[in-house]
């Protein structure tokens, strides 16, 4: 029996001939290699429309090609040439080719003190394309931290130093009363409000960038900000993390200039944009302050 060659709808020309910027899809689950590990992602993939009178891209050769990251390291090479095999099955159809792709990266992380340790989940999008024959790839991480608000804790310092003057006014100070009183809720009577945040930030890597820096990154972000949420703690890592907070009194706008001066520094990044969020424990809003360098 003949059989019949299957109608391409998609290769017939249509009654409105304009051209589109991107055609694709989205939510594409897909098992990547990432850090040695293998992690579970969701892709966007698509390409331009430049020829008008096409009806349609052909959308199963984008979802095949994706195939290609299942067998290989992550890095920006394997995105580039993911990118081009995109253009090269619509010739004449594309000139333009994106990804963006997003997946949870595990980092196990130890205590401040003790020896314990837990794993951290941090969310990473990587966008890249490939336009006018340029390519370049941007990085996206999202950190969680604490921030404790520097009006609160002088705040709270004034009530401690009127709870002192009260307490003590009319006696002779002696030491050891004092550090009593110190270690005593009747001592302590106000505590700065803290709240958990969040760093968003975006880089742009430079095109001979040899692989993905997500590590380093998250690192750098965590150690400028100073007040990295913990995992596992006893006692004393609590204590520790408490100093910290102490030692890293910070608004949003603090936060957001520390941030844009350790990015500032990183040799791989051409340009970047941040947001941080304050995810205020007083008011029943946010705080944000957002910025960026080269970015257009």
């Amino acid at each position: 029996m003949t059989q019949l060659q299957l109608p391409d709808i998609a290769a017939q020309t249509q009654q409105y001939a304009s051209p589109l910027q991107w055609v694709g899809m989205c939510g594409i689950a897909l098992s990547v290699q990432f850090d040695g590990r293998t992690a579970a992602a969701t892709v966007d993939a698509g390409v331009s429309l430049v020829d008008g009178s096409a009806r349609g891209i052909h959308m199963s050769r984008l979802y095949l090609a994706l195939s290609s990251l299942e067998r290989q390291h992550l890095t920006p090479l394997a995105i580039r040439q993911l990118l081009a095999a995109f253009l090269s099955s619509h010739e004449g159809l594309s000139s333009a080719a994106y990804l963006r792709l997003r997946f949870e990266h595990l980092l196990k992380r130890p205590a401040l003190v003790s020896p314990l340790e837990g794993w951290k989940s941090y969310a990473v999008t990587i966008d890249a394309k490939i336009e006018n024959e340029m390519f370049h790839v941007e990085l996206s991480v999202s950190v969680p931290y604490s921030s404790t608000c520097p009006c609160s804790a002088a705040l709270a310092r004034q009530l401690i130093q009127q709870q002192f003057q009260t307490q003590f006014n009319a006696q002779q100070v002696d030491k050891a009363a004092v550090l009593q009183w110190l270690g005593s809720a009747e001592g302590i009577v106000a505590t700065p409000h803290s709240q958990r945040s969040s760093a968003q930030v975006q880089v742009r890597l430079r095109n001979d960038t040899q692989s993905l820096p997500v590590t380093e990154l998250i690192d750098r972000i965590e150690a400028s900000l100073g007040t990295a949420v913990q995992t596992a703690v006893k006692r004393a890592d609590e204590q520790a993390f408490a100093l910290a907070n102490g030692q890293n009194l910070m608004f949003c706008e603090d936060a957001a200039r520390r941030l844009y001066e350790t990015l500032r520094q990183i040799a791989w990044s051409t340009a970047f944009k941040l947001r941080v969020e304050h995810a205020e424990s007083l008011h029943a809003h946010d705080a944000v302050a957002t910025s960026q360098w080269q970015w257009q």
